[in-house]
């Protein structure tokens, strides 16, 4: 094994980086209509996009599947190797494939592309070789050529698949835009996940399950401190007919200790902060958790339409869902 100090090390790594930032430069000079036209097609099928690929590049090609899926774009992996051997009846009349390798002359695409074709679906090559087979037979062809691989023996796929990746990810993002889809889309694809939290949890799926602390503007100093801490979230609104007018926080009450040496007898509304933050129902959580950290609250309120108090939130019931 050869031992290297830490610098060169790092000077490898930068290499490696610098190599494959090169192959992302040149990739988009060799973008042709092609490309445009593909995606054409891809959006108005009513099938599916079949990703197939062999080796590393089937490898890329599951994750482009579940980039797709992910934004609105159904599609399905078929591995190379496999399609060969009865999975080819995976592909419906109606699908788009989309056959990914570098050198596009490879055993198993030389054997399937024949039989691609003889399915009679539209074939997507995505290969960096303009003379190869698979680029040839094609009806579009997308060309992702590298000069050479970051590997320091040129040998292992390294910037070849982080190009294919990367033009993955464009046909995929402007797919988004050709559909319309929305981060309301994304959400319902995702719903199970942080991503899926932050564009679905509500406030109302969050605040019900809290107690609720409200005081009367005229209640006594010493009523209020009992209802702040047996509600345990250091909190209270203080409400007149149902509306939220203010709110007595621990830090209030410090404040209050601090400029009178008997309380007993102060009313609530003469200590609370008048116009509390809050947020309606129907808010975010991820949007009420921006606007606590930018007012540096660790509570907010929650209202309606009309001002009437529903309920508290604590910055921590949102955090423990998952939310930053």
């Amino acid at each position: 094994m050869n031992k290297l100090t830490d610098n060169e090390i790092k000077e490898q790594a930068i290499n490696v980086i610098e190599e494959e930032a090169r192959a992302l430069l040149h990739l988009k000079t060799l973008l042709t209509n092609d490309f445009a036209r593909s995606l054409h097609l891809i959006a108005r099928t009513n099938g599916r996009l079949i990703v197939t690929g062999i080796g590393k590049s089937a490898i890329v090609a599951q994750k482009m599947v579940a980039t797709f899926n992910s934004t609105g774009t159904p599609a399905i992996f078929m591995h190379a190797a496999d399609a060969i051997h009865g999975d080819l009846g995976i592909i419906q009349p109606e699908d788009v494939i989309l056959c990914l390798s570098k050198s596009g002359n490879t055993p198993e695409i030389s054997v399937l592309v024949p039989f691609l074709k003889r399915c009679g679906n539209p074939l997507i090559a995505m290969t960096g070789n303009a003379d190869s087979l698979l680029a040839k037979e094609a009806d579009f062809f997308l060309n992702c050529h590298v000069e050479q691989e970051a590997c320091p023996h040129n040998l292992a796929p390294t910037s070849s698949t982080t190009v294919q990746l990367v033009l993955g990810d464009a046909m995929a993002a402007c797919l988004i835009k050709m559909r319309g889809f929305t981060a309301d889309d994304f959400a319902r694809y995702h719903p199970g996940g942080i991503l899926g939290k932050m564009l679905l949890l509500s406030i109302n799926d969050l605040y019900k399950k809290n107690a609720k602390p409200e005081v009367s503007p005229h209640a006594l100093m010493p009523e209020v401190i009992l209802e702040i801490s047996g509600k345990r979230l250091g909190v209270t609104a203080v409400t007149e007919n149902g509306q939220l007018i203010g709110a007595i926080t621990d830090g209030d009450l410090r404040r209050m200790l601090q400029n009178h040496t008997d309380y007993t007898r102060l009313l609530a509304h003469e200590v609370m902060t008048k116009n509390p933050k809050t947020v309606q129902e129907n808010t975010l959580a991820s949007e009420a958790l921006a606007i606590m950290k930018k007012s540096h609250i660790t509570n907010i309120f929650v209202v309606d339409s009309r001002q009437y108090y529903l309920g508290v939130i604590h910055m921590h019931d949102i955090l423990k869902e998952g939310i930053y």
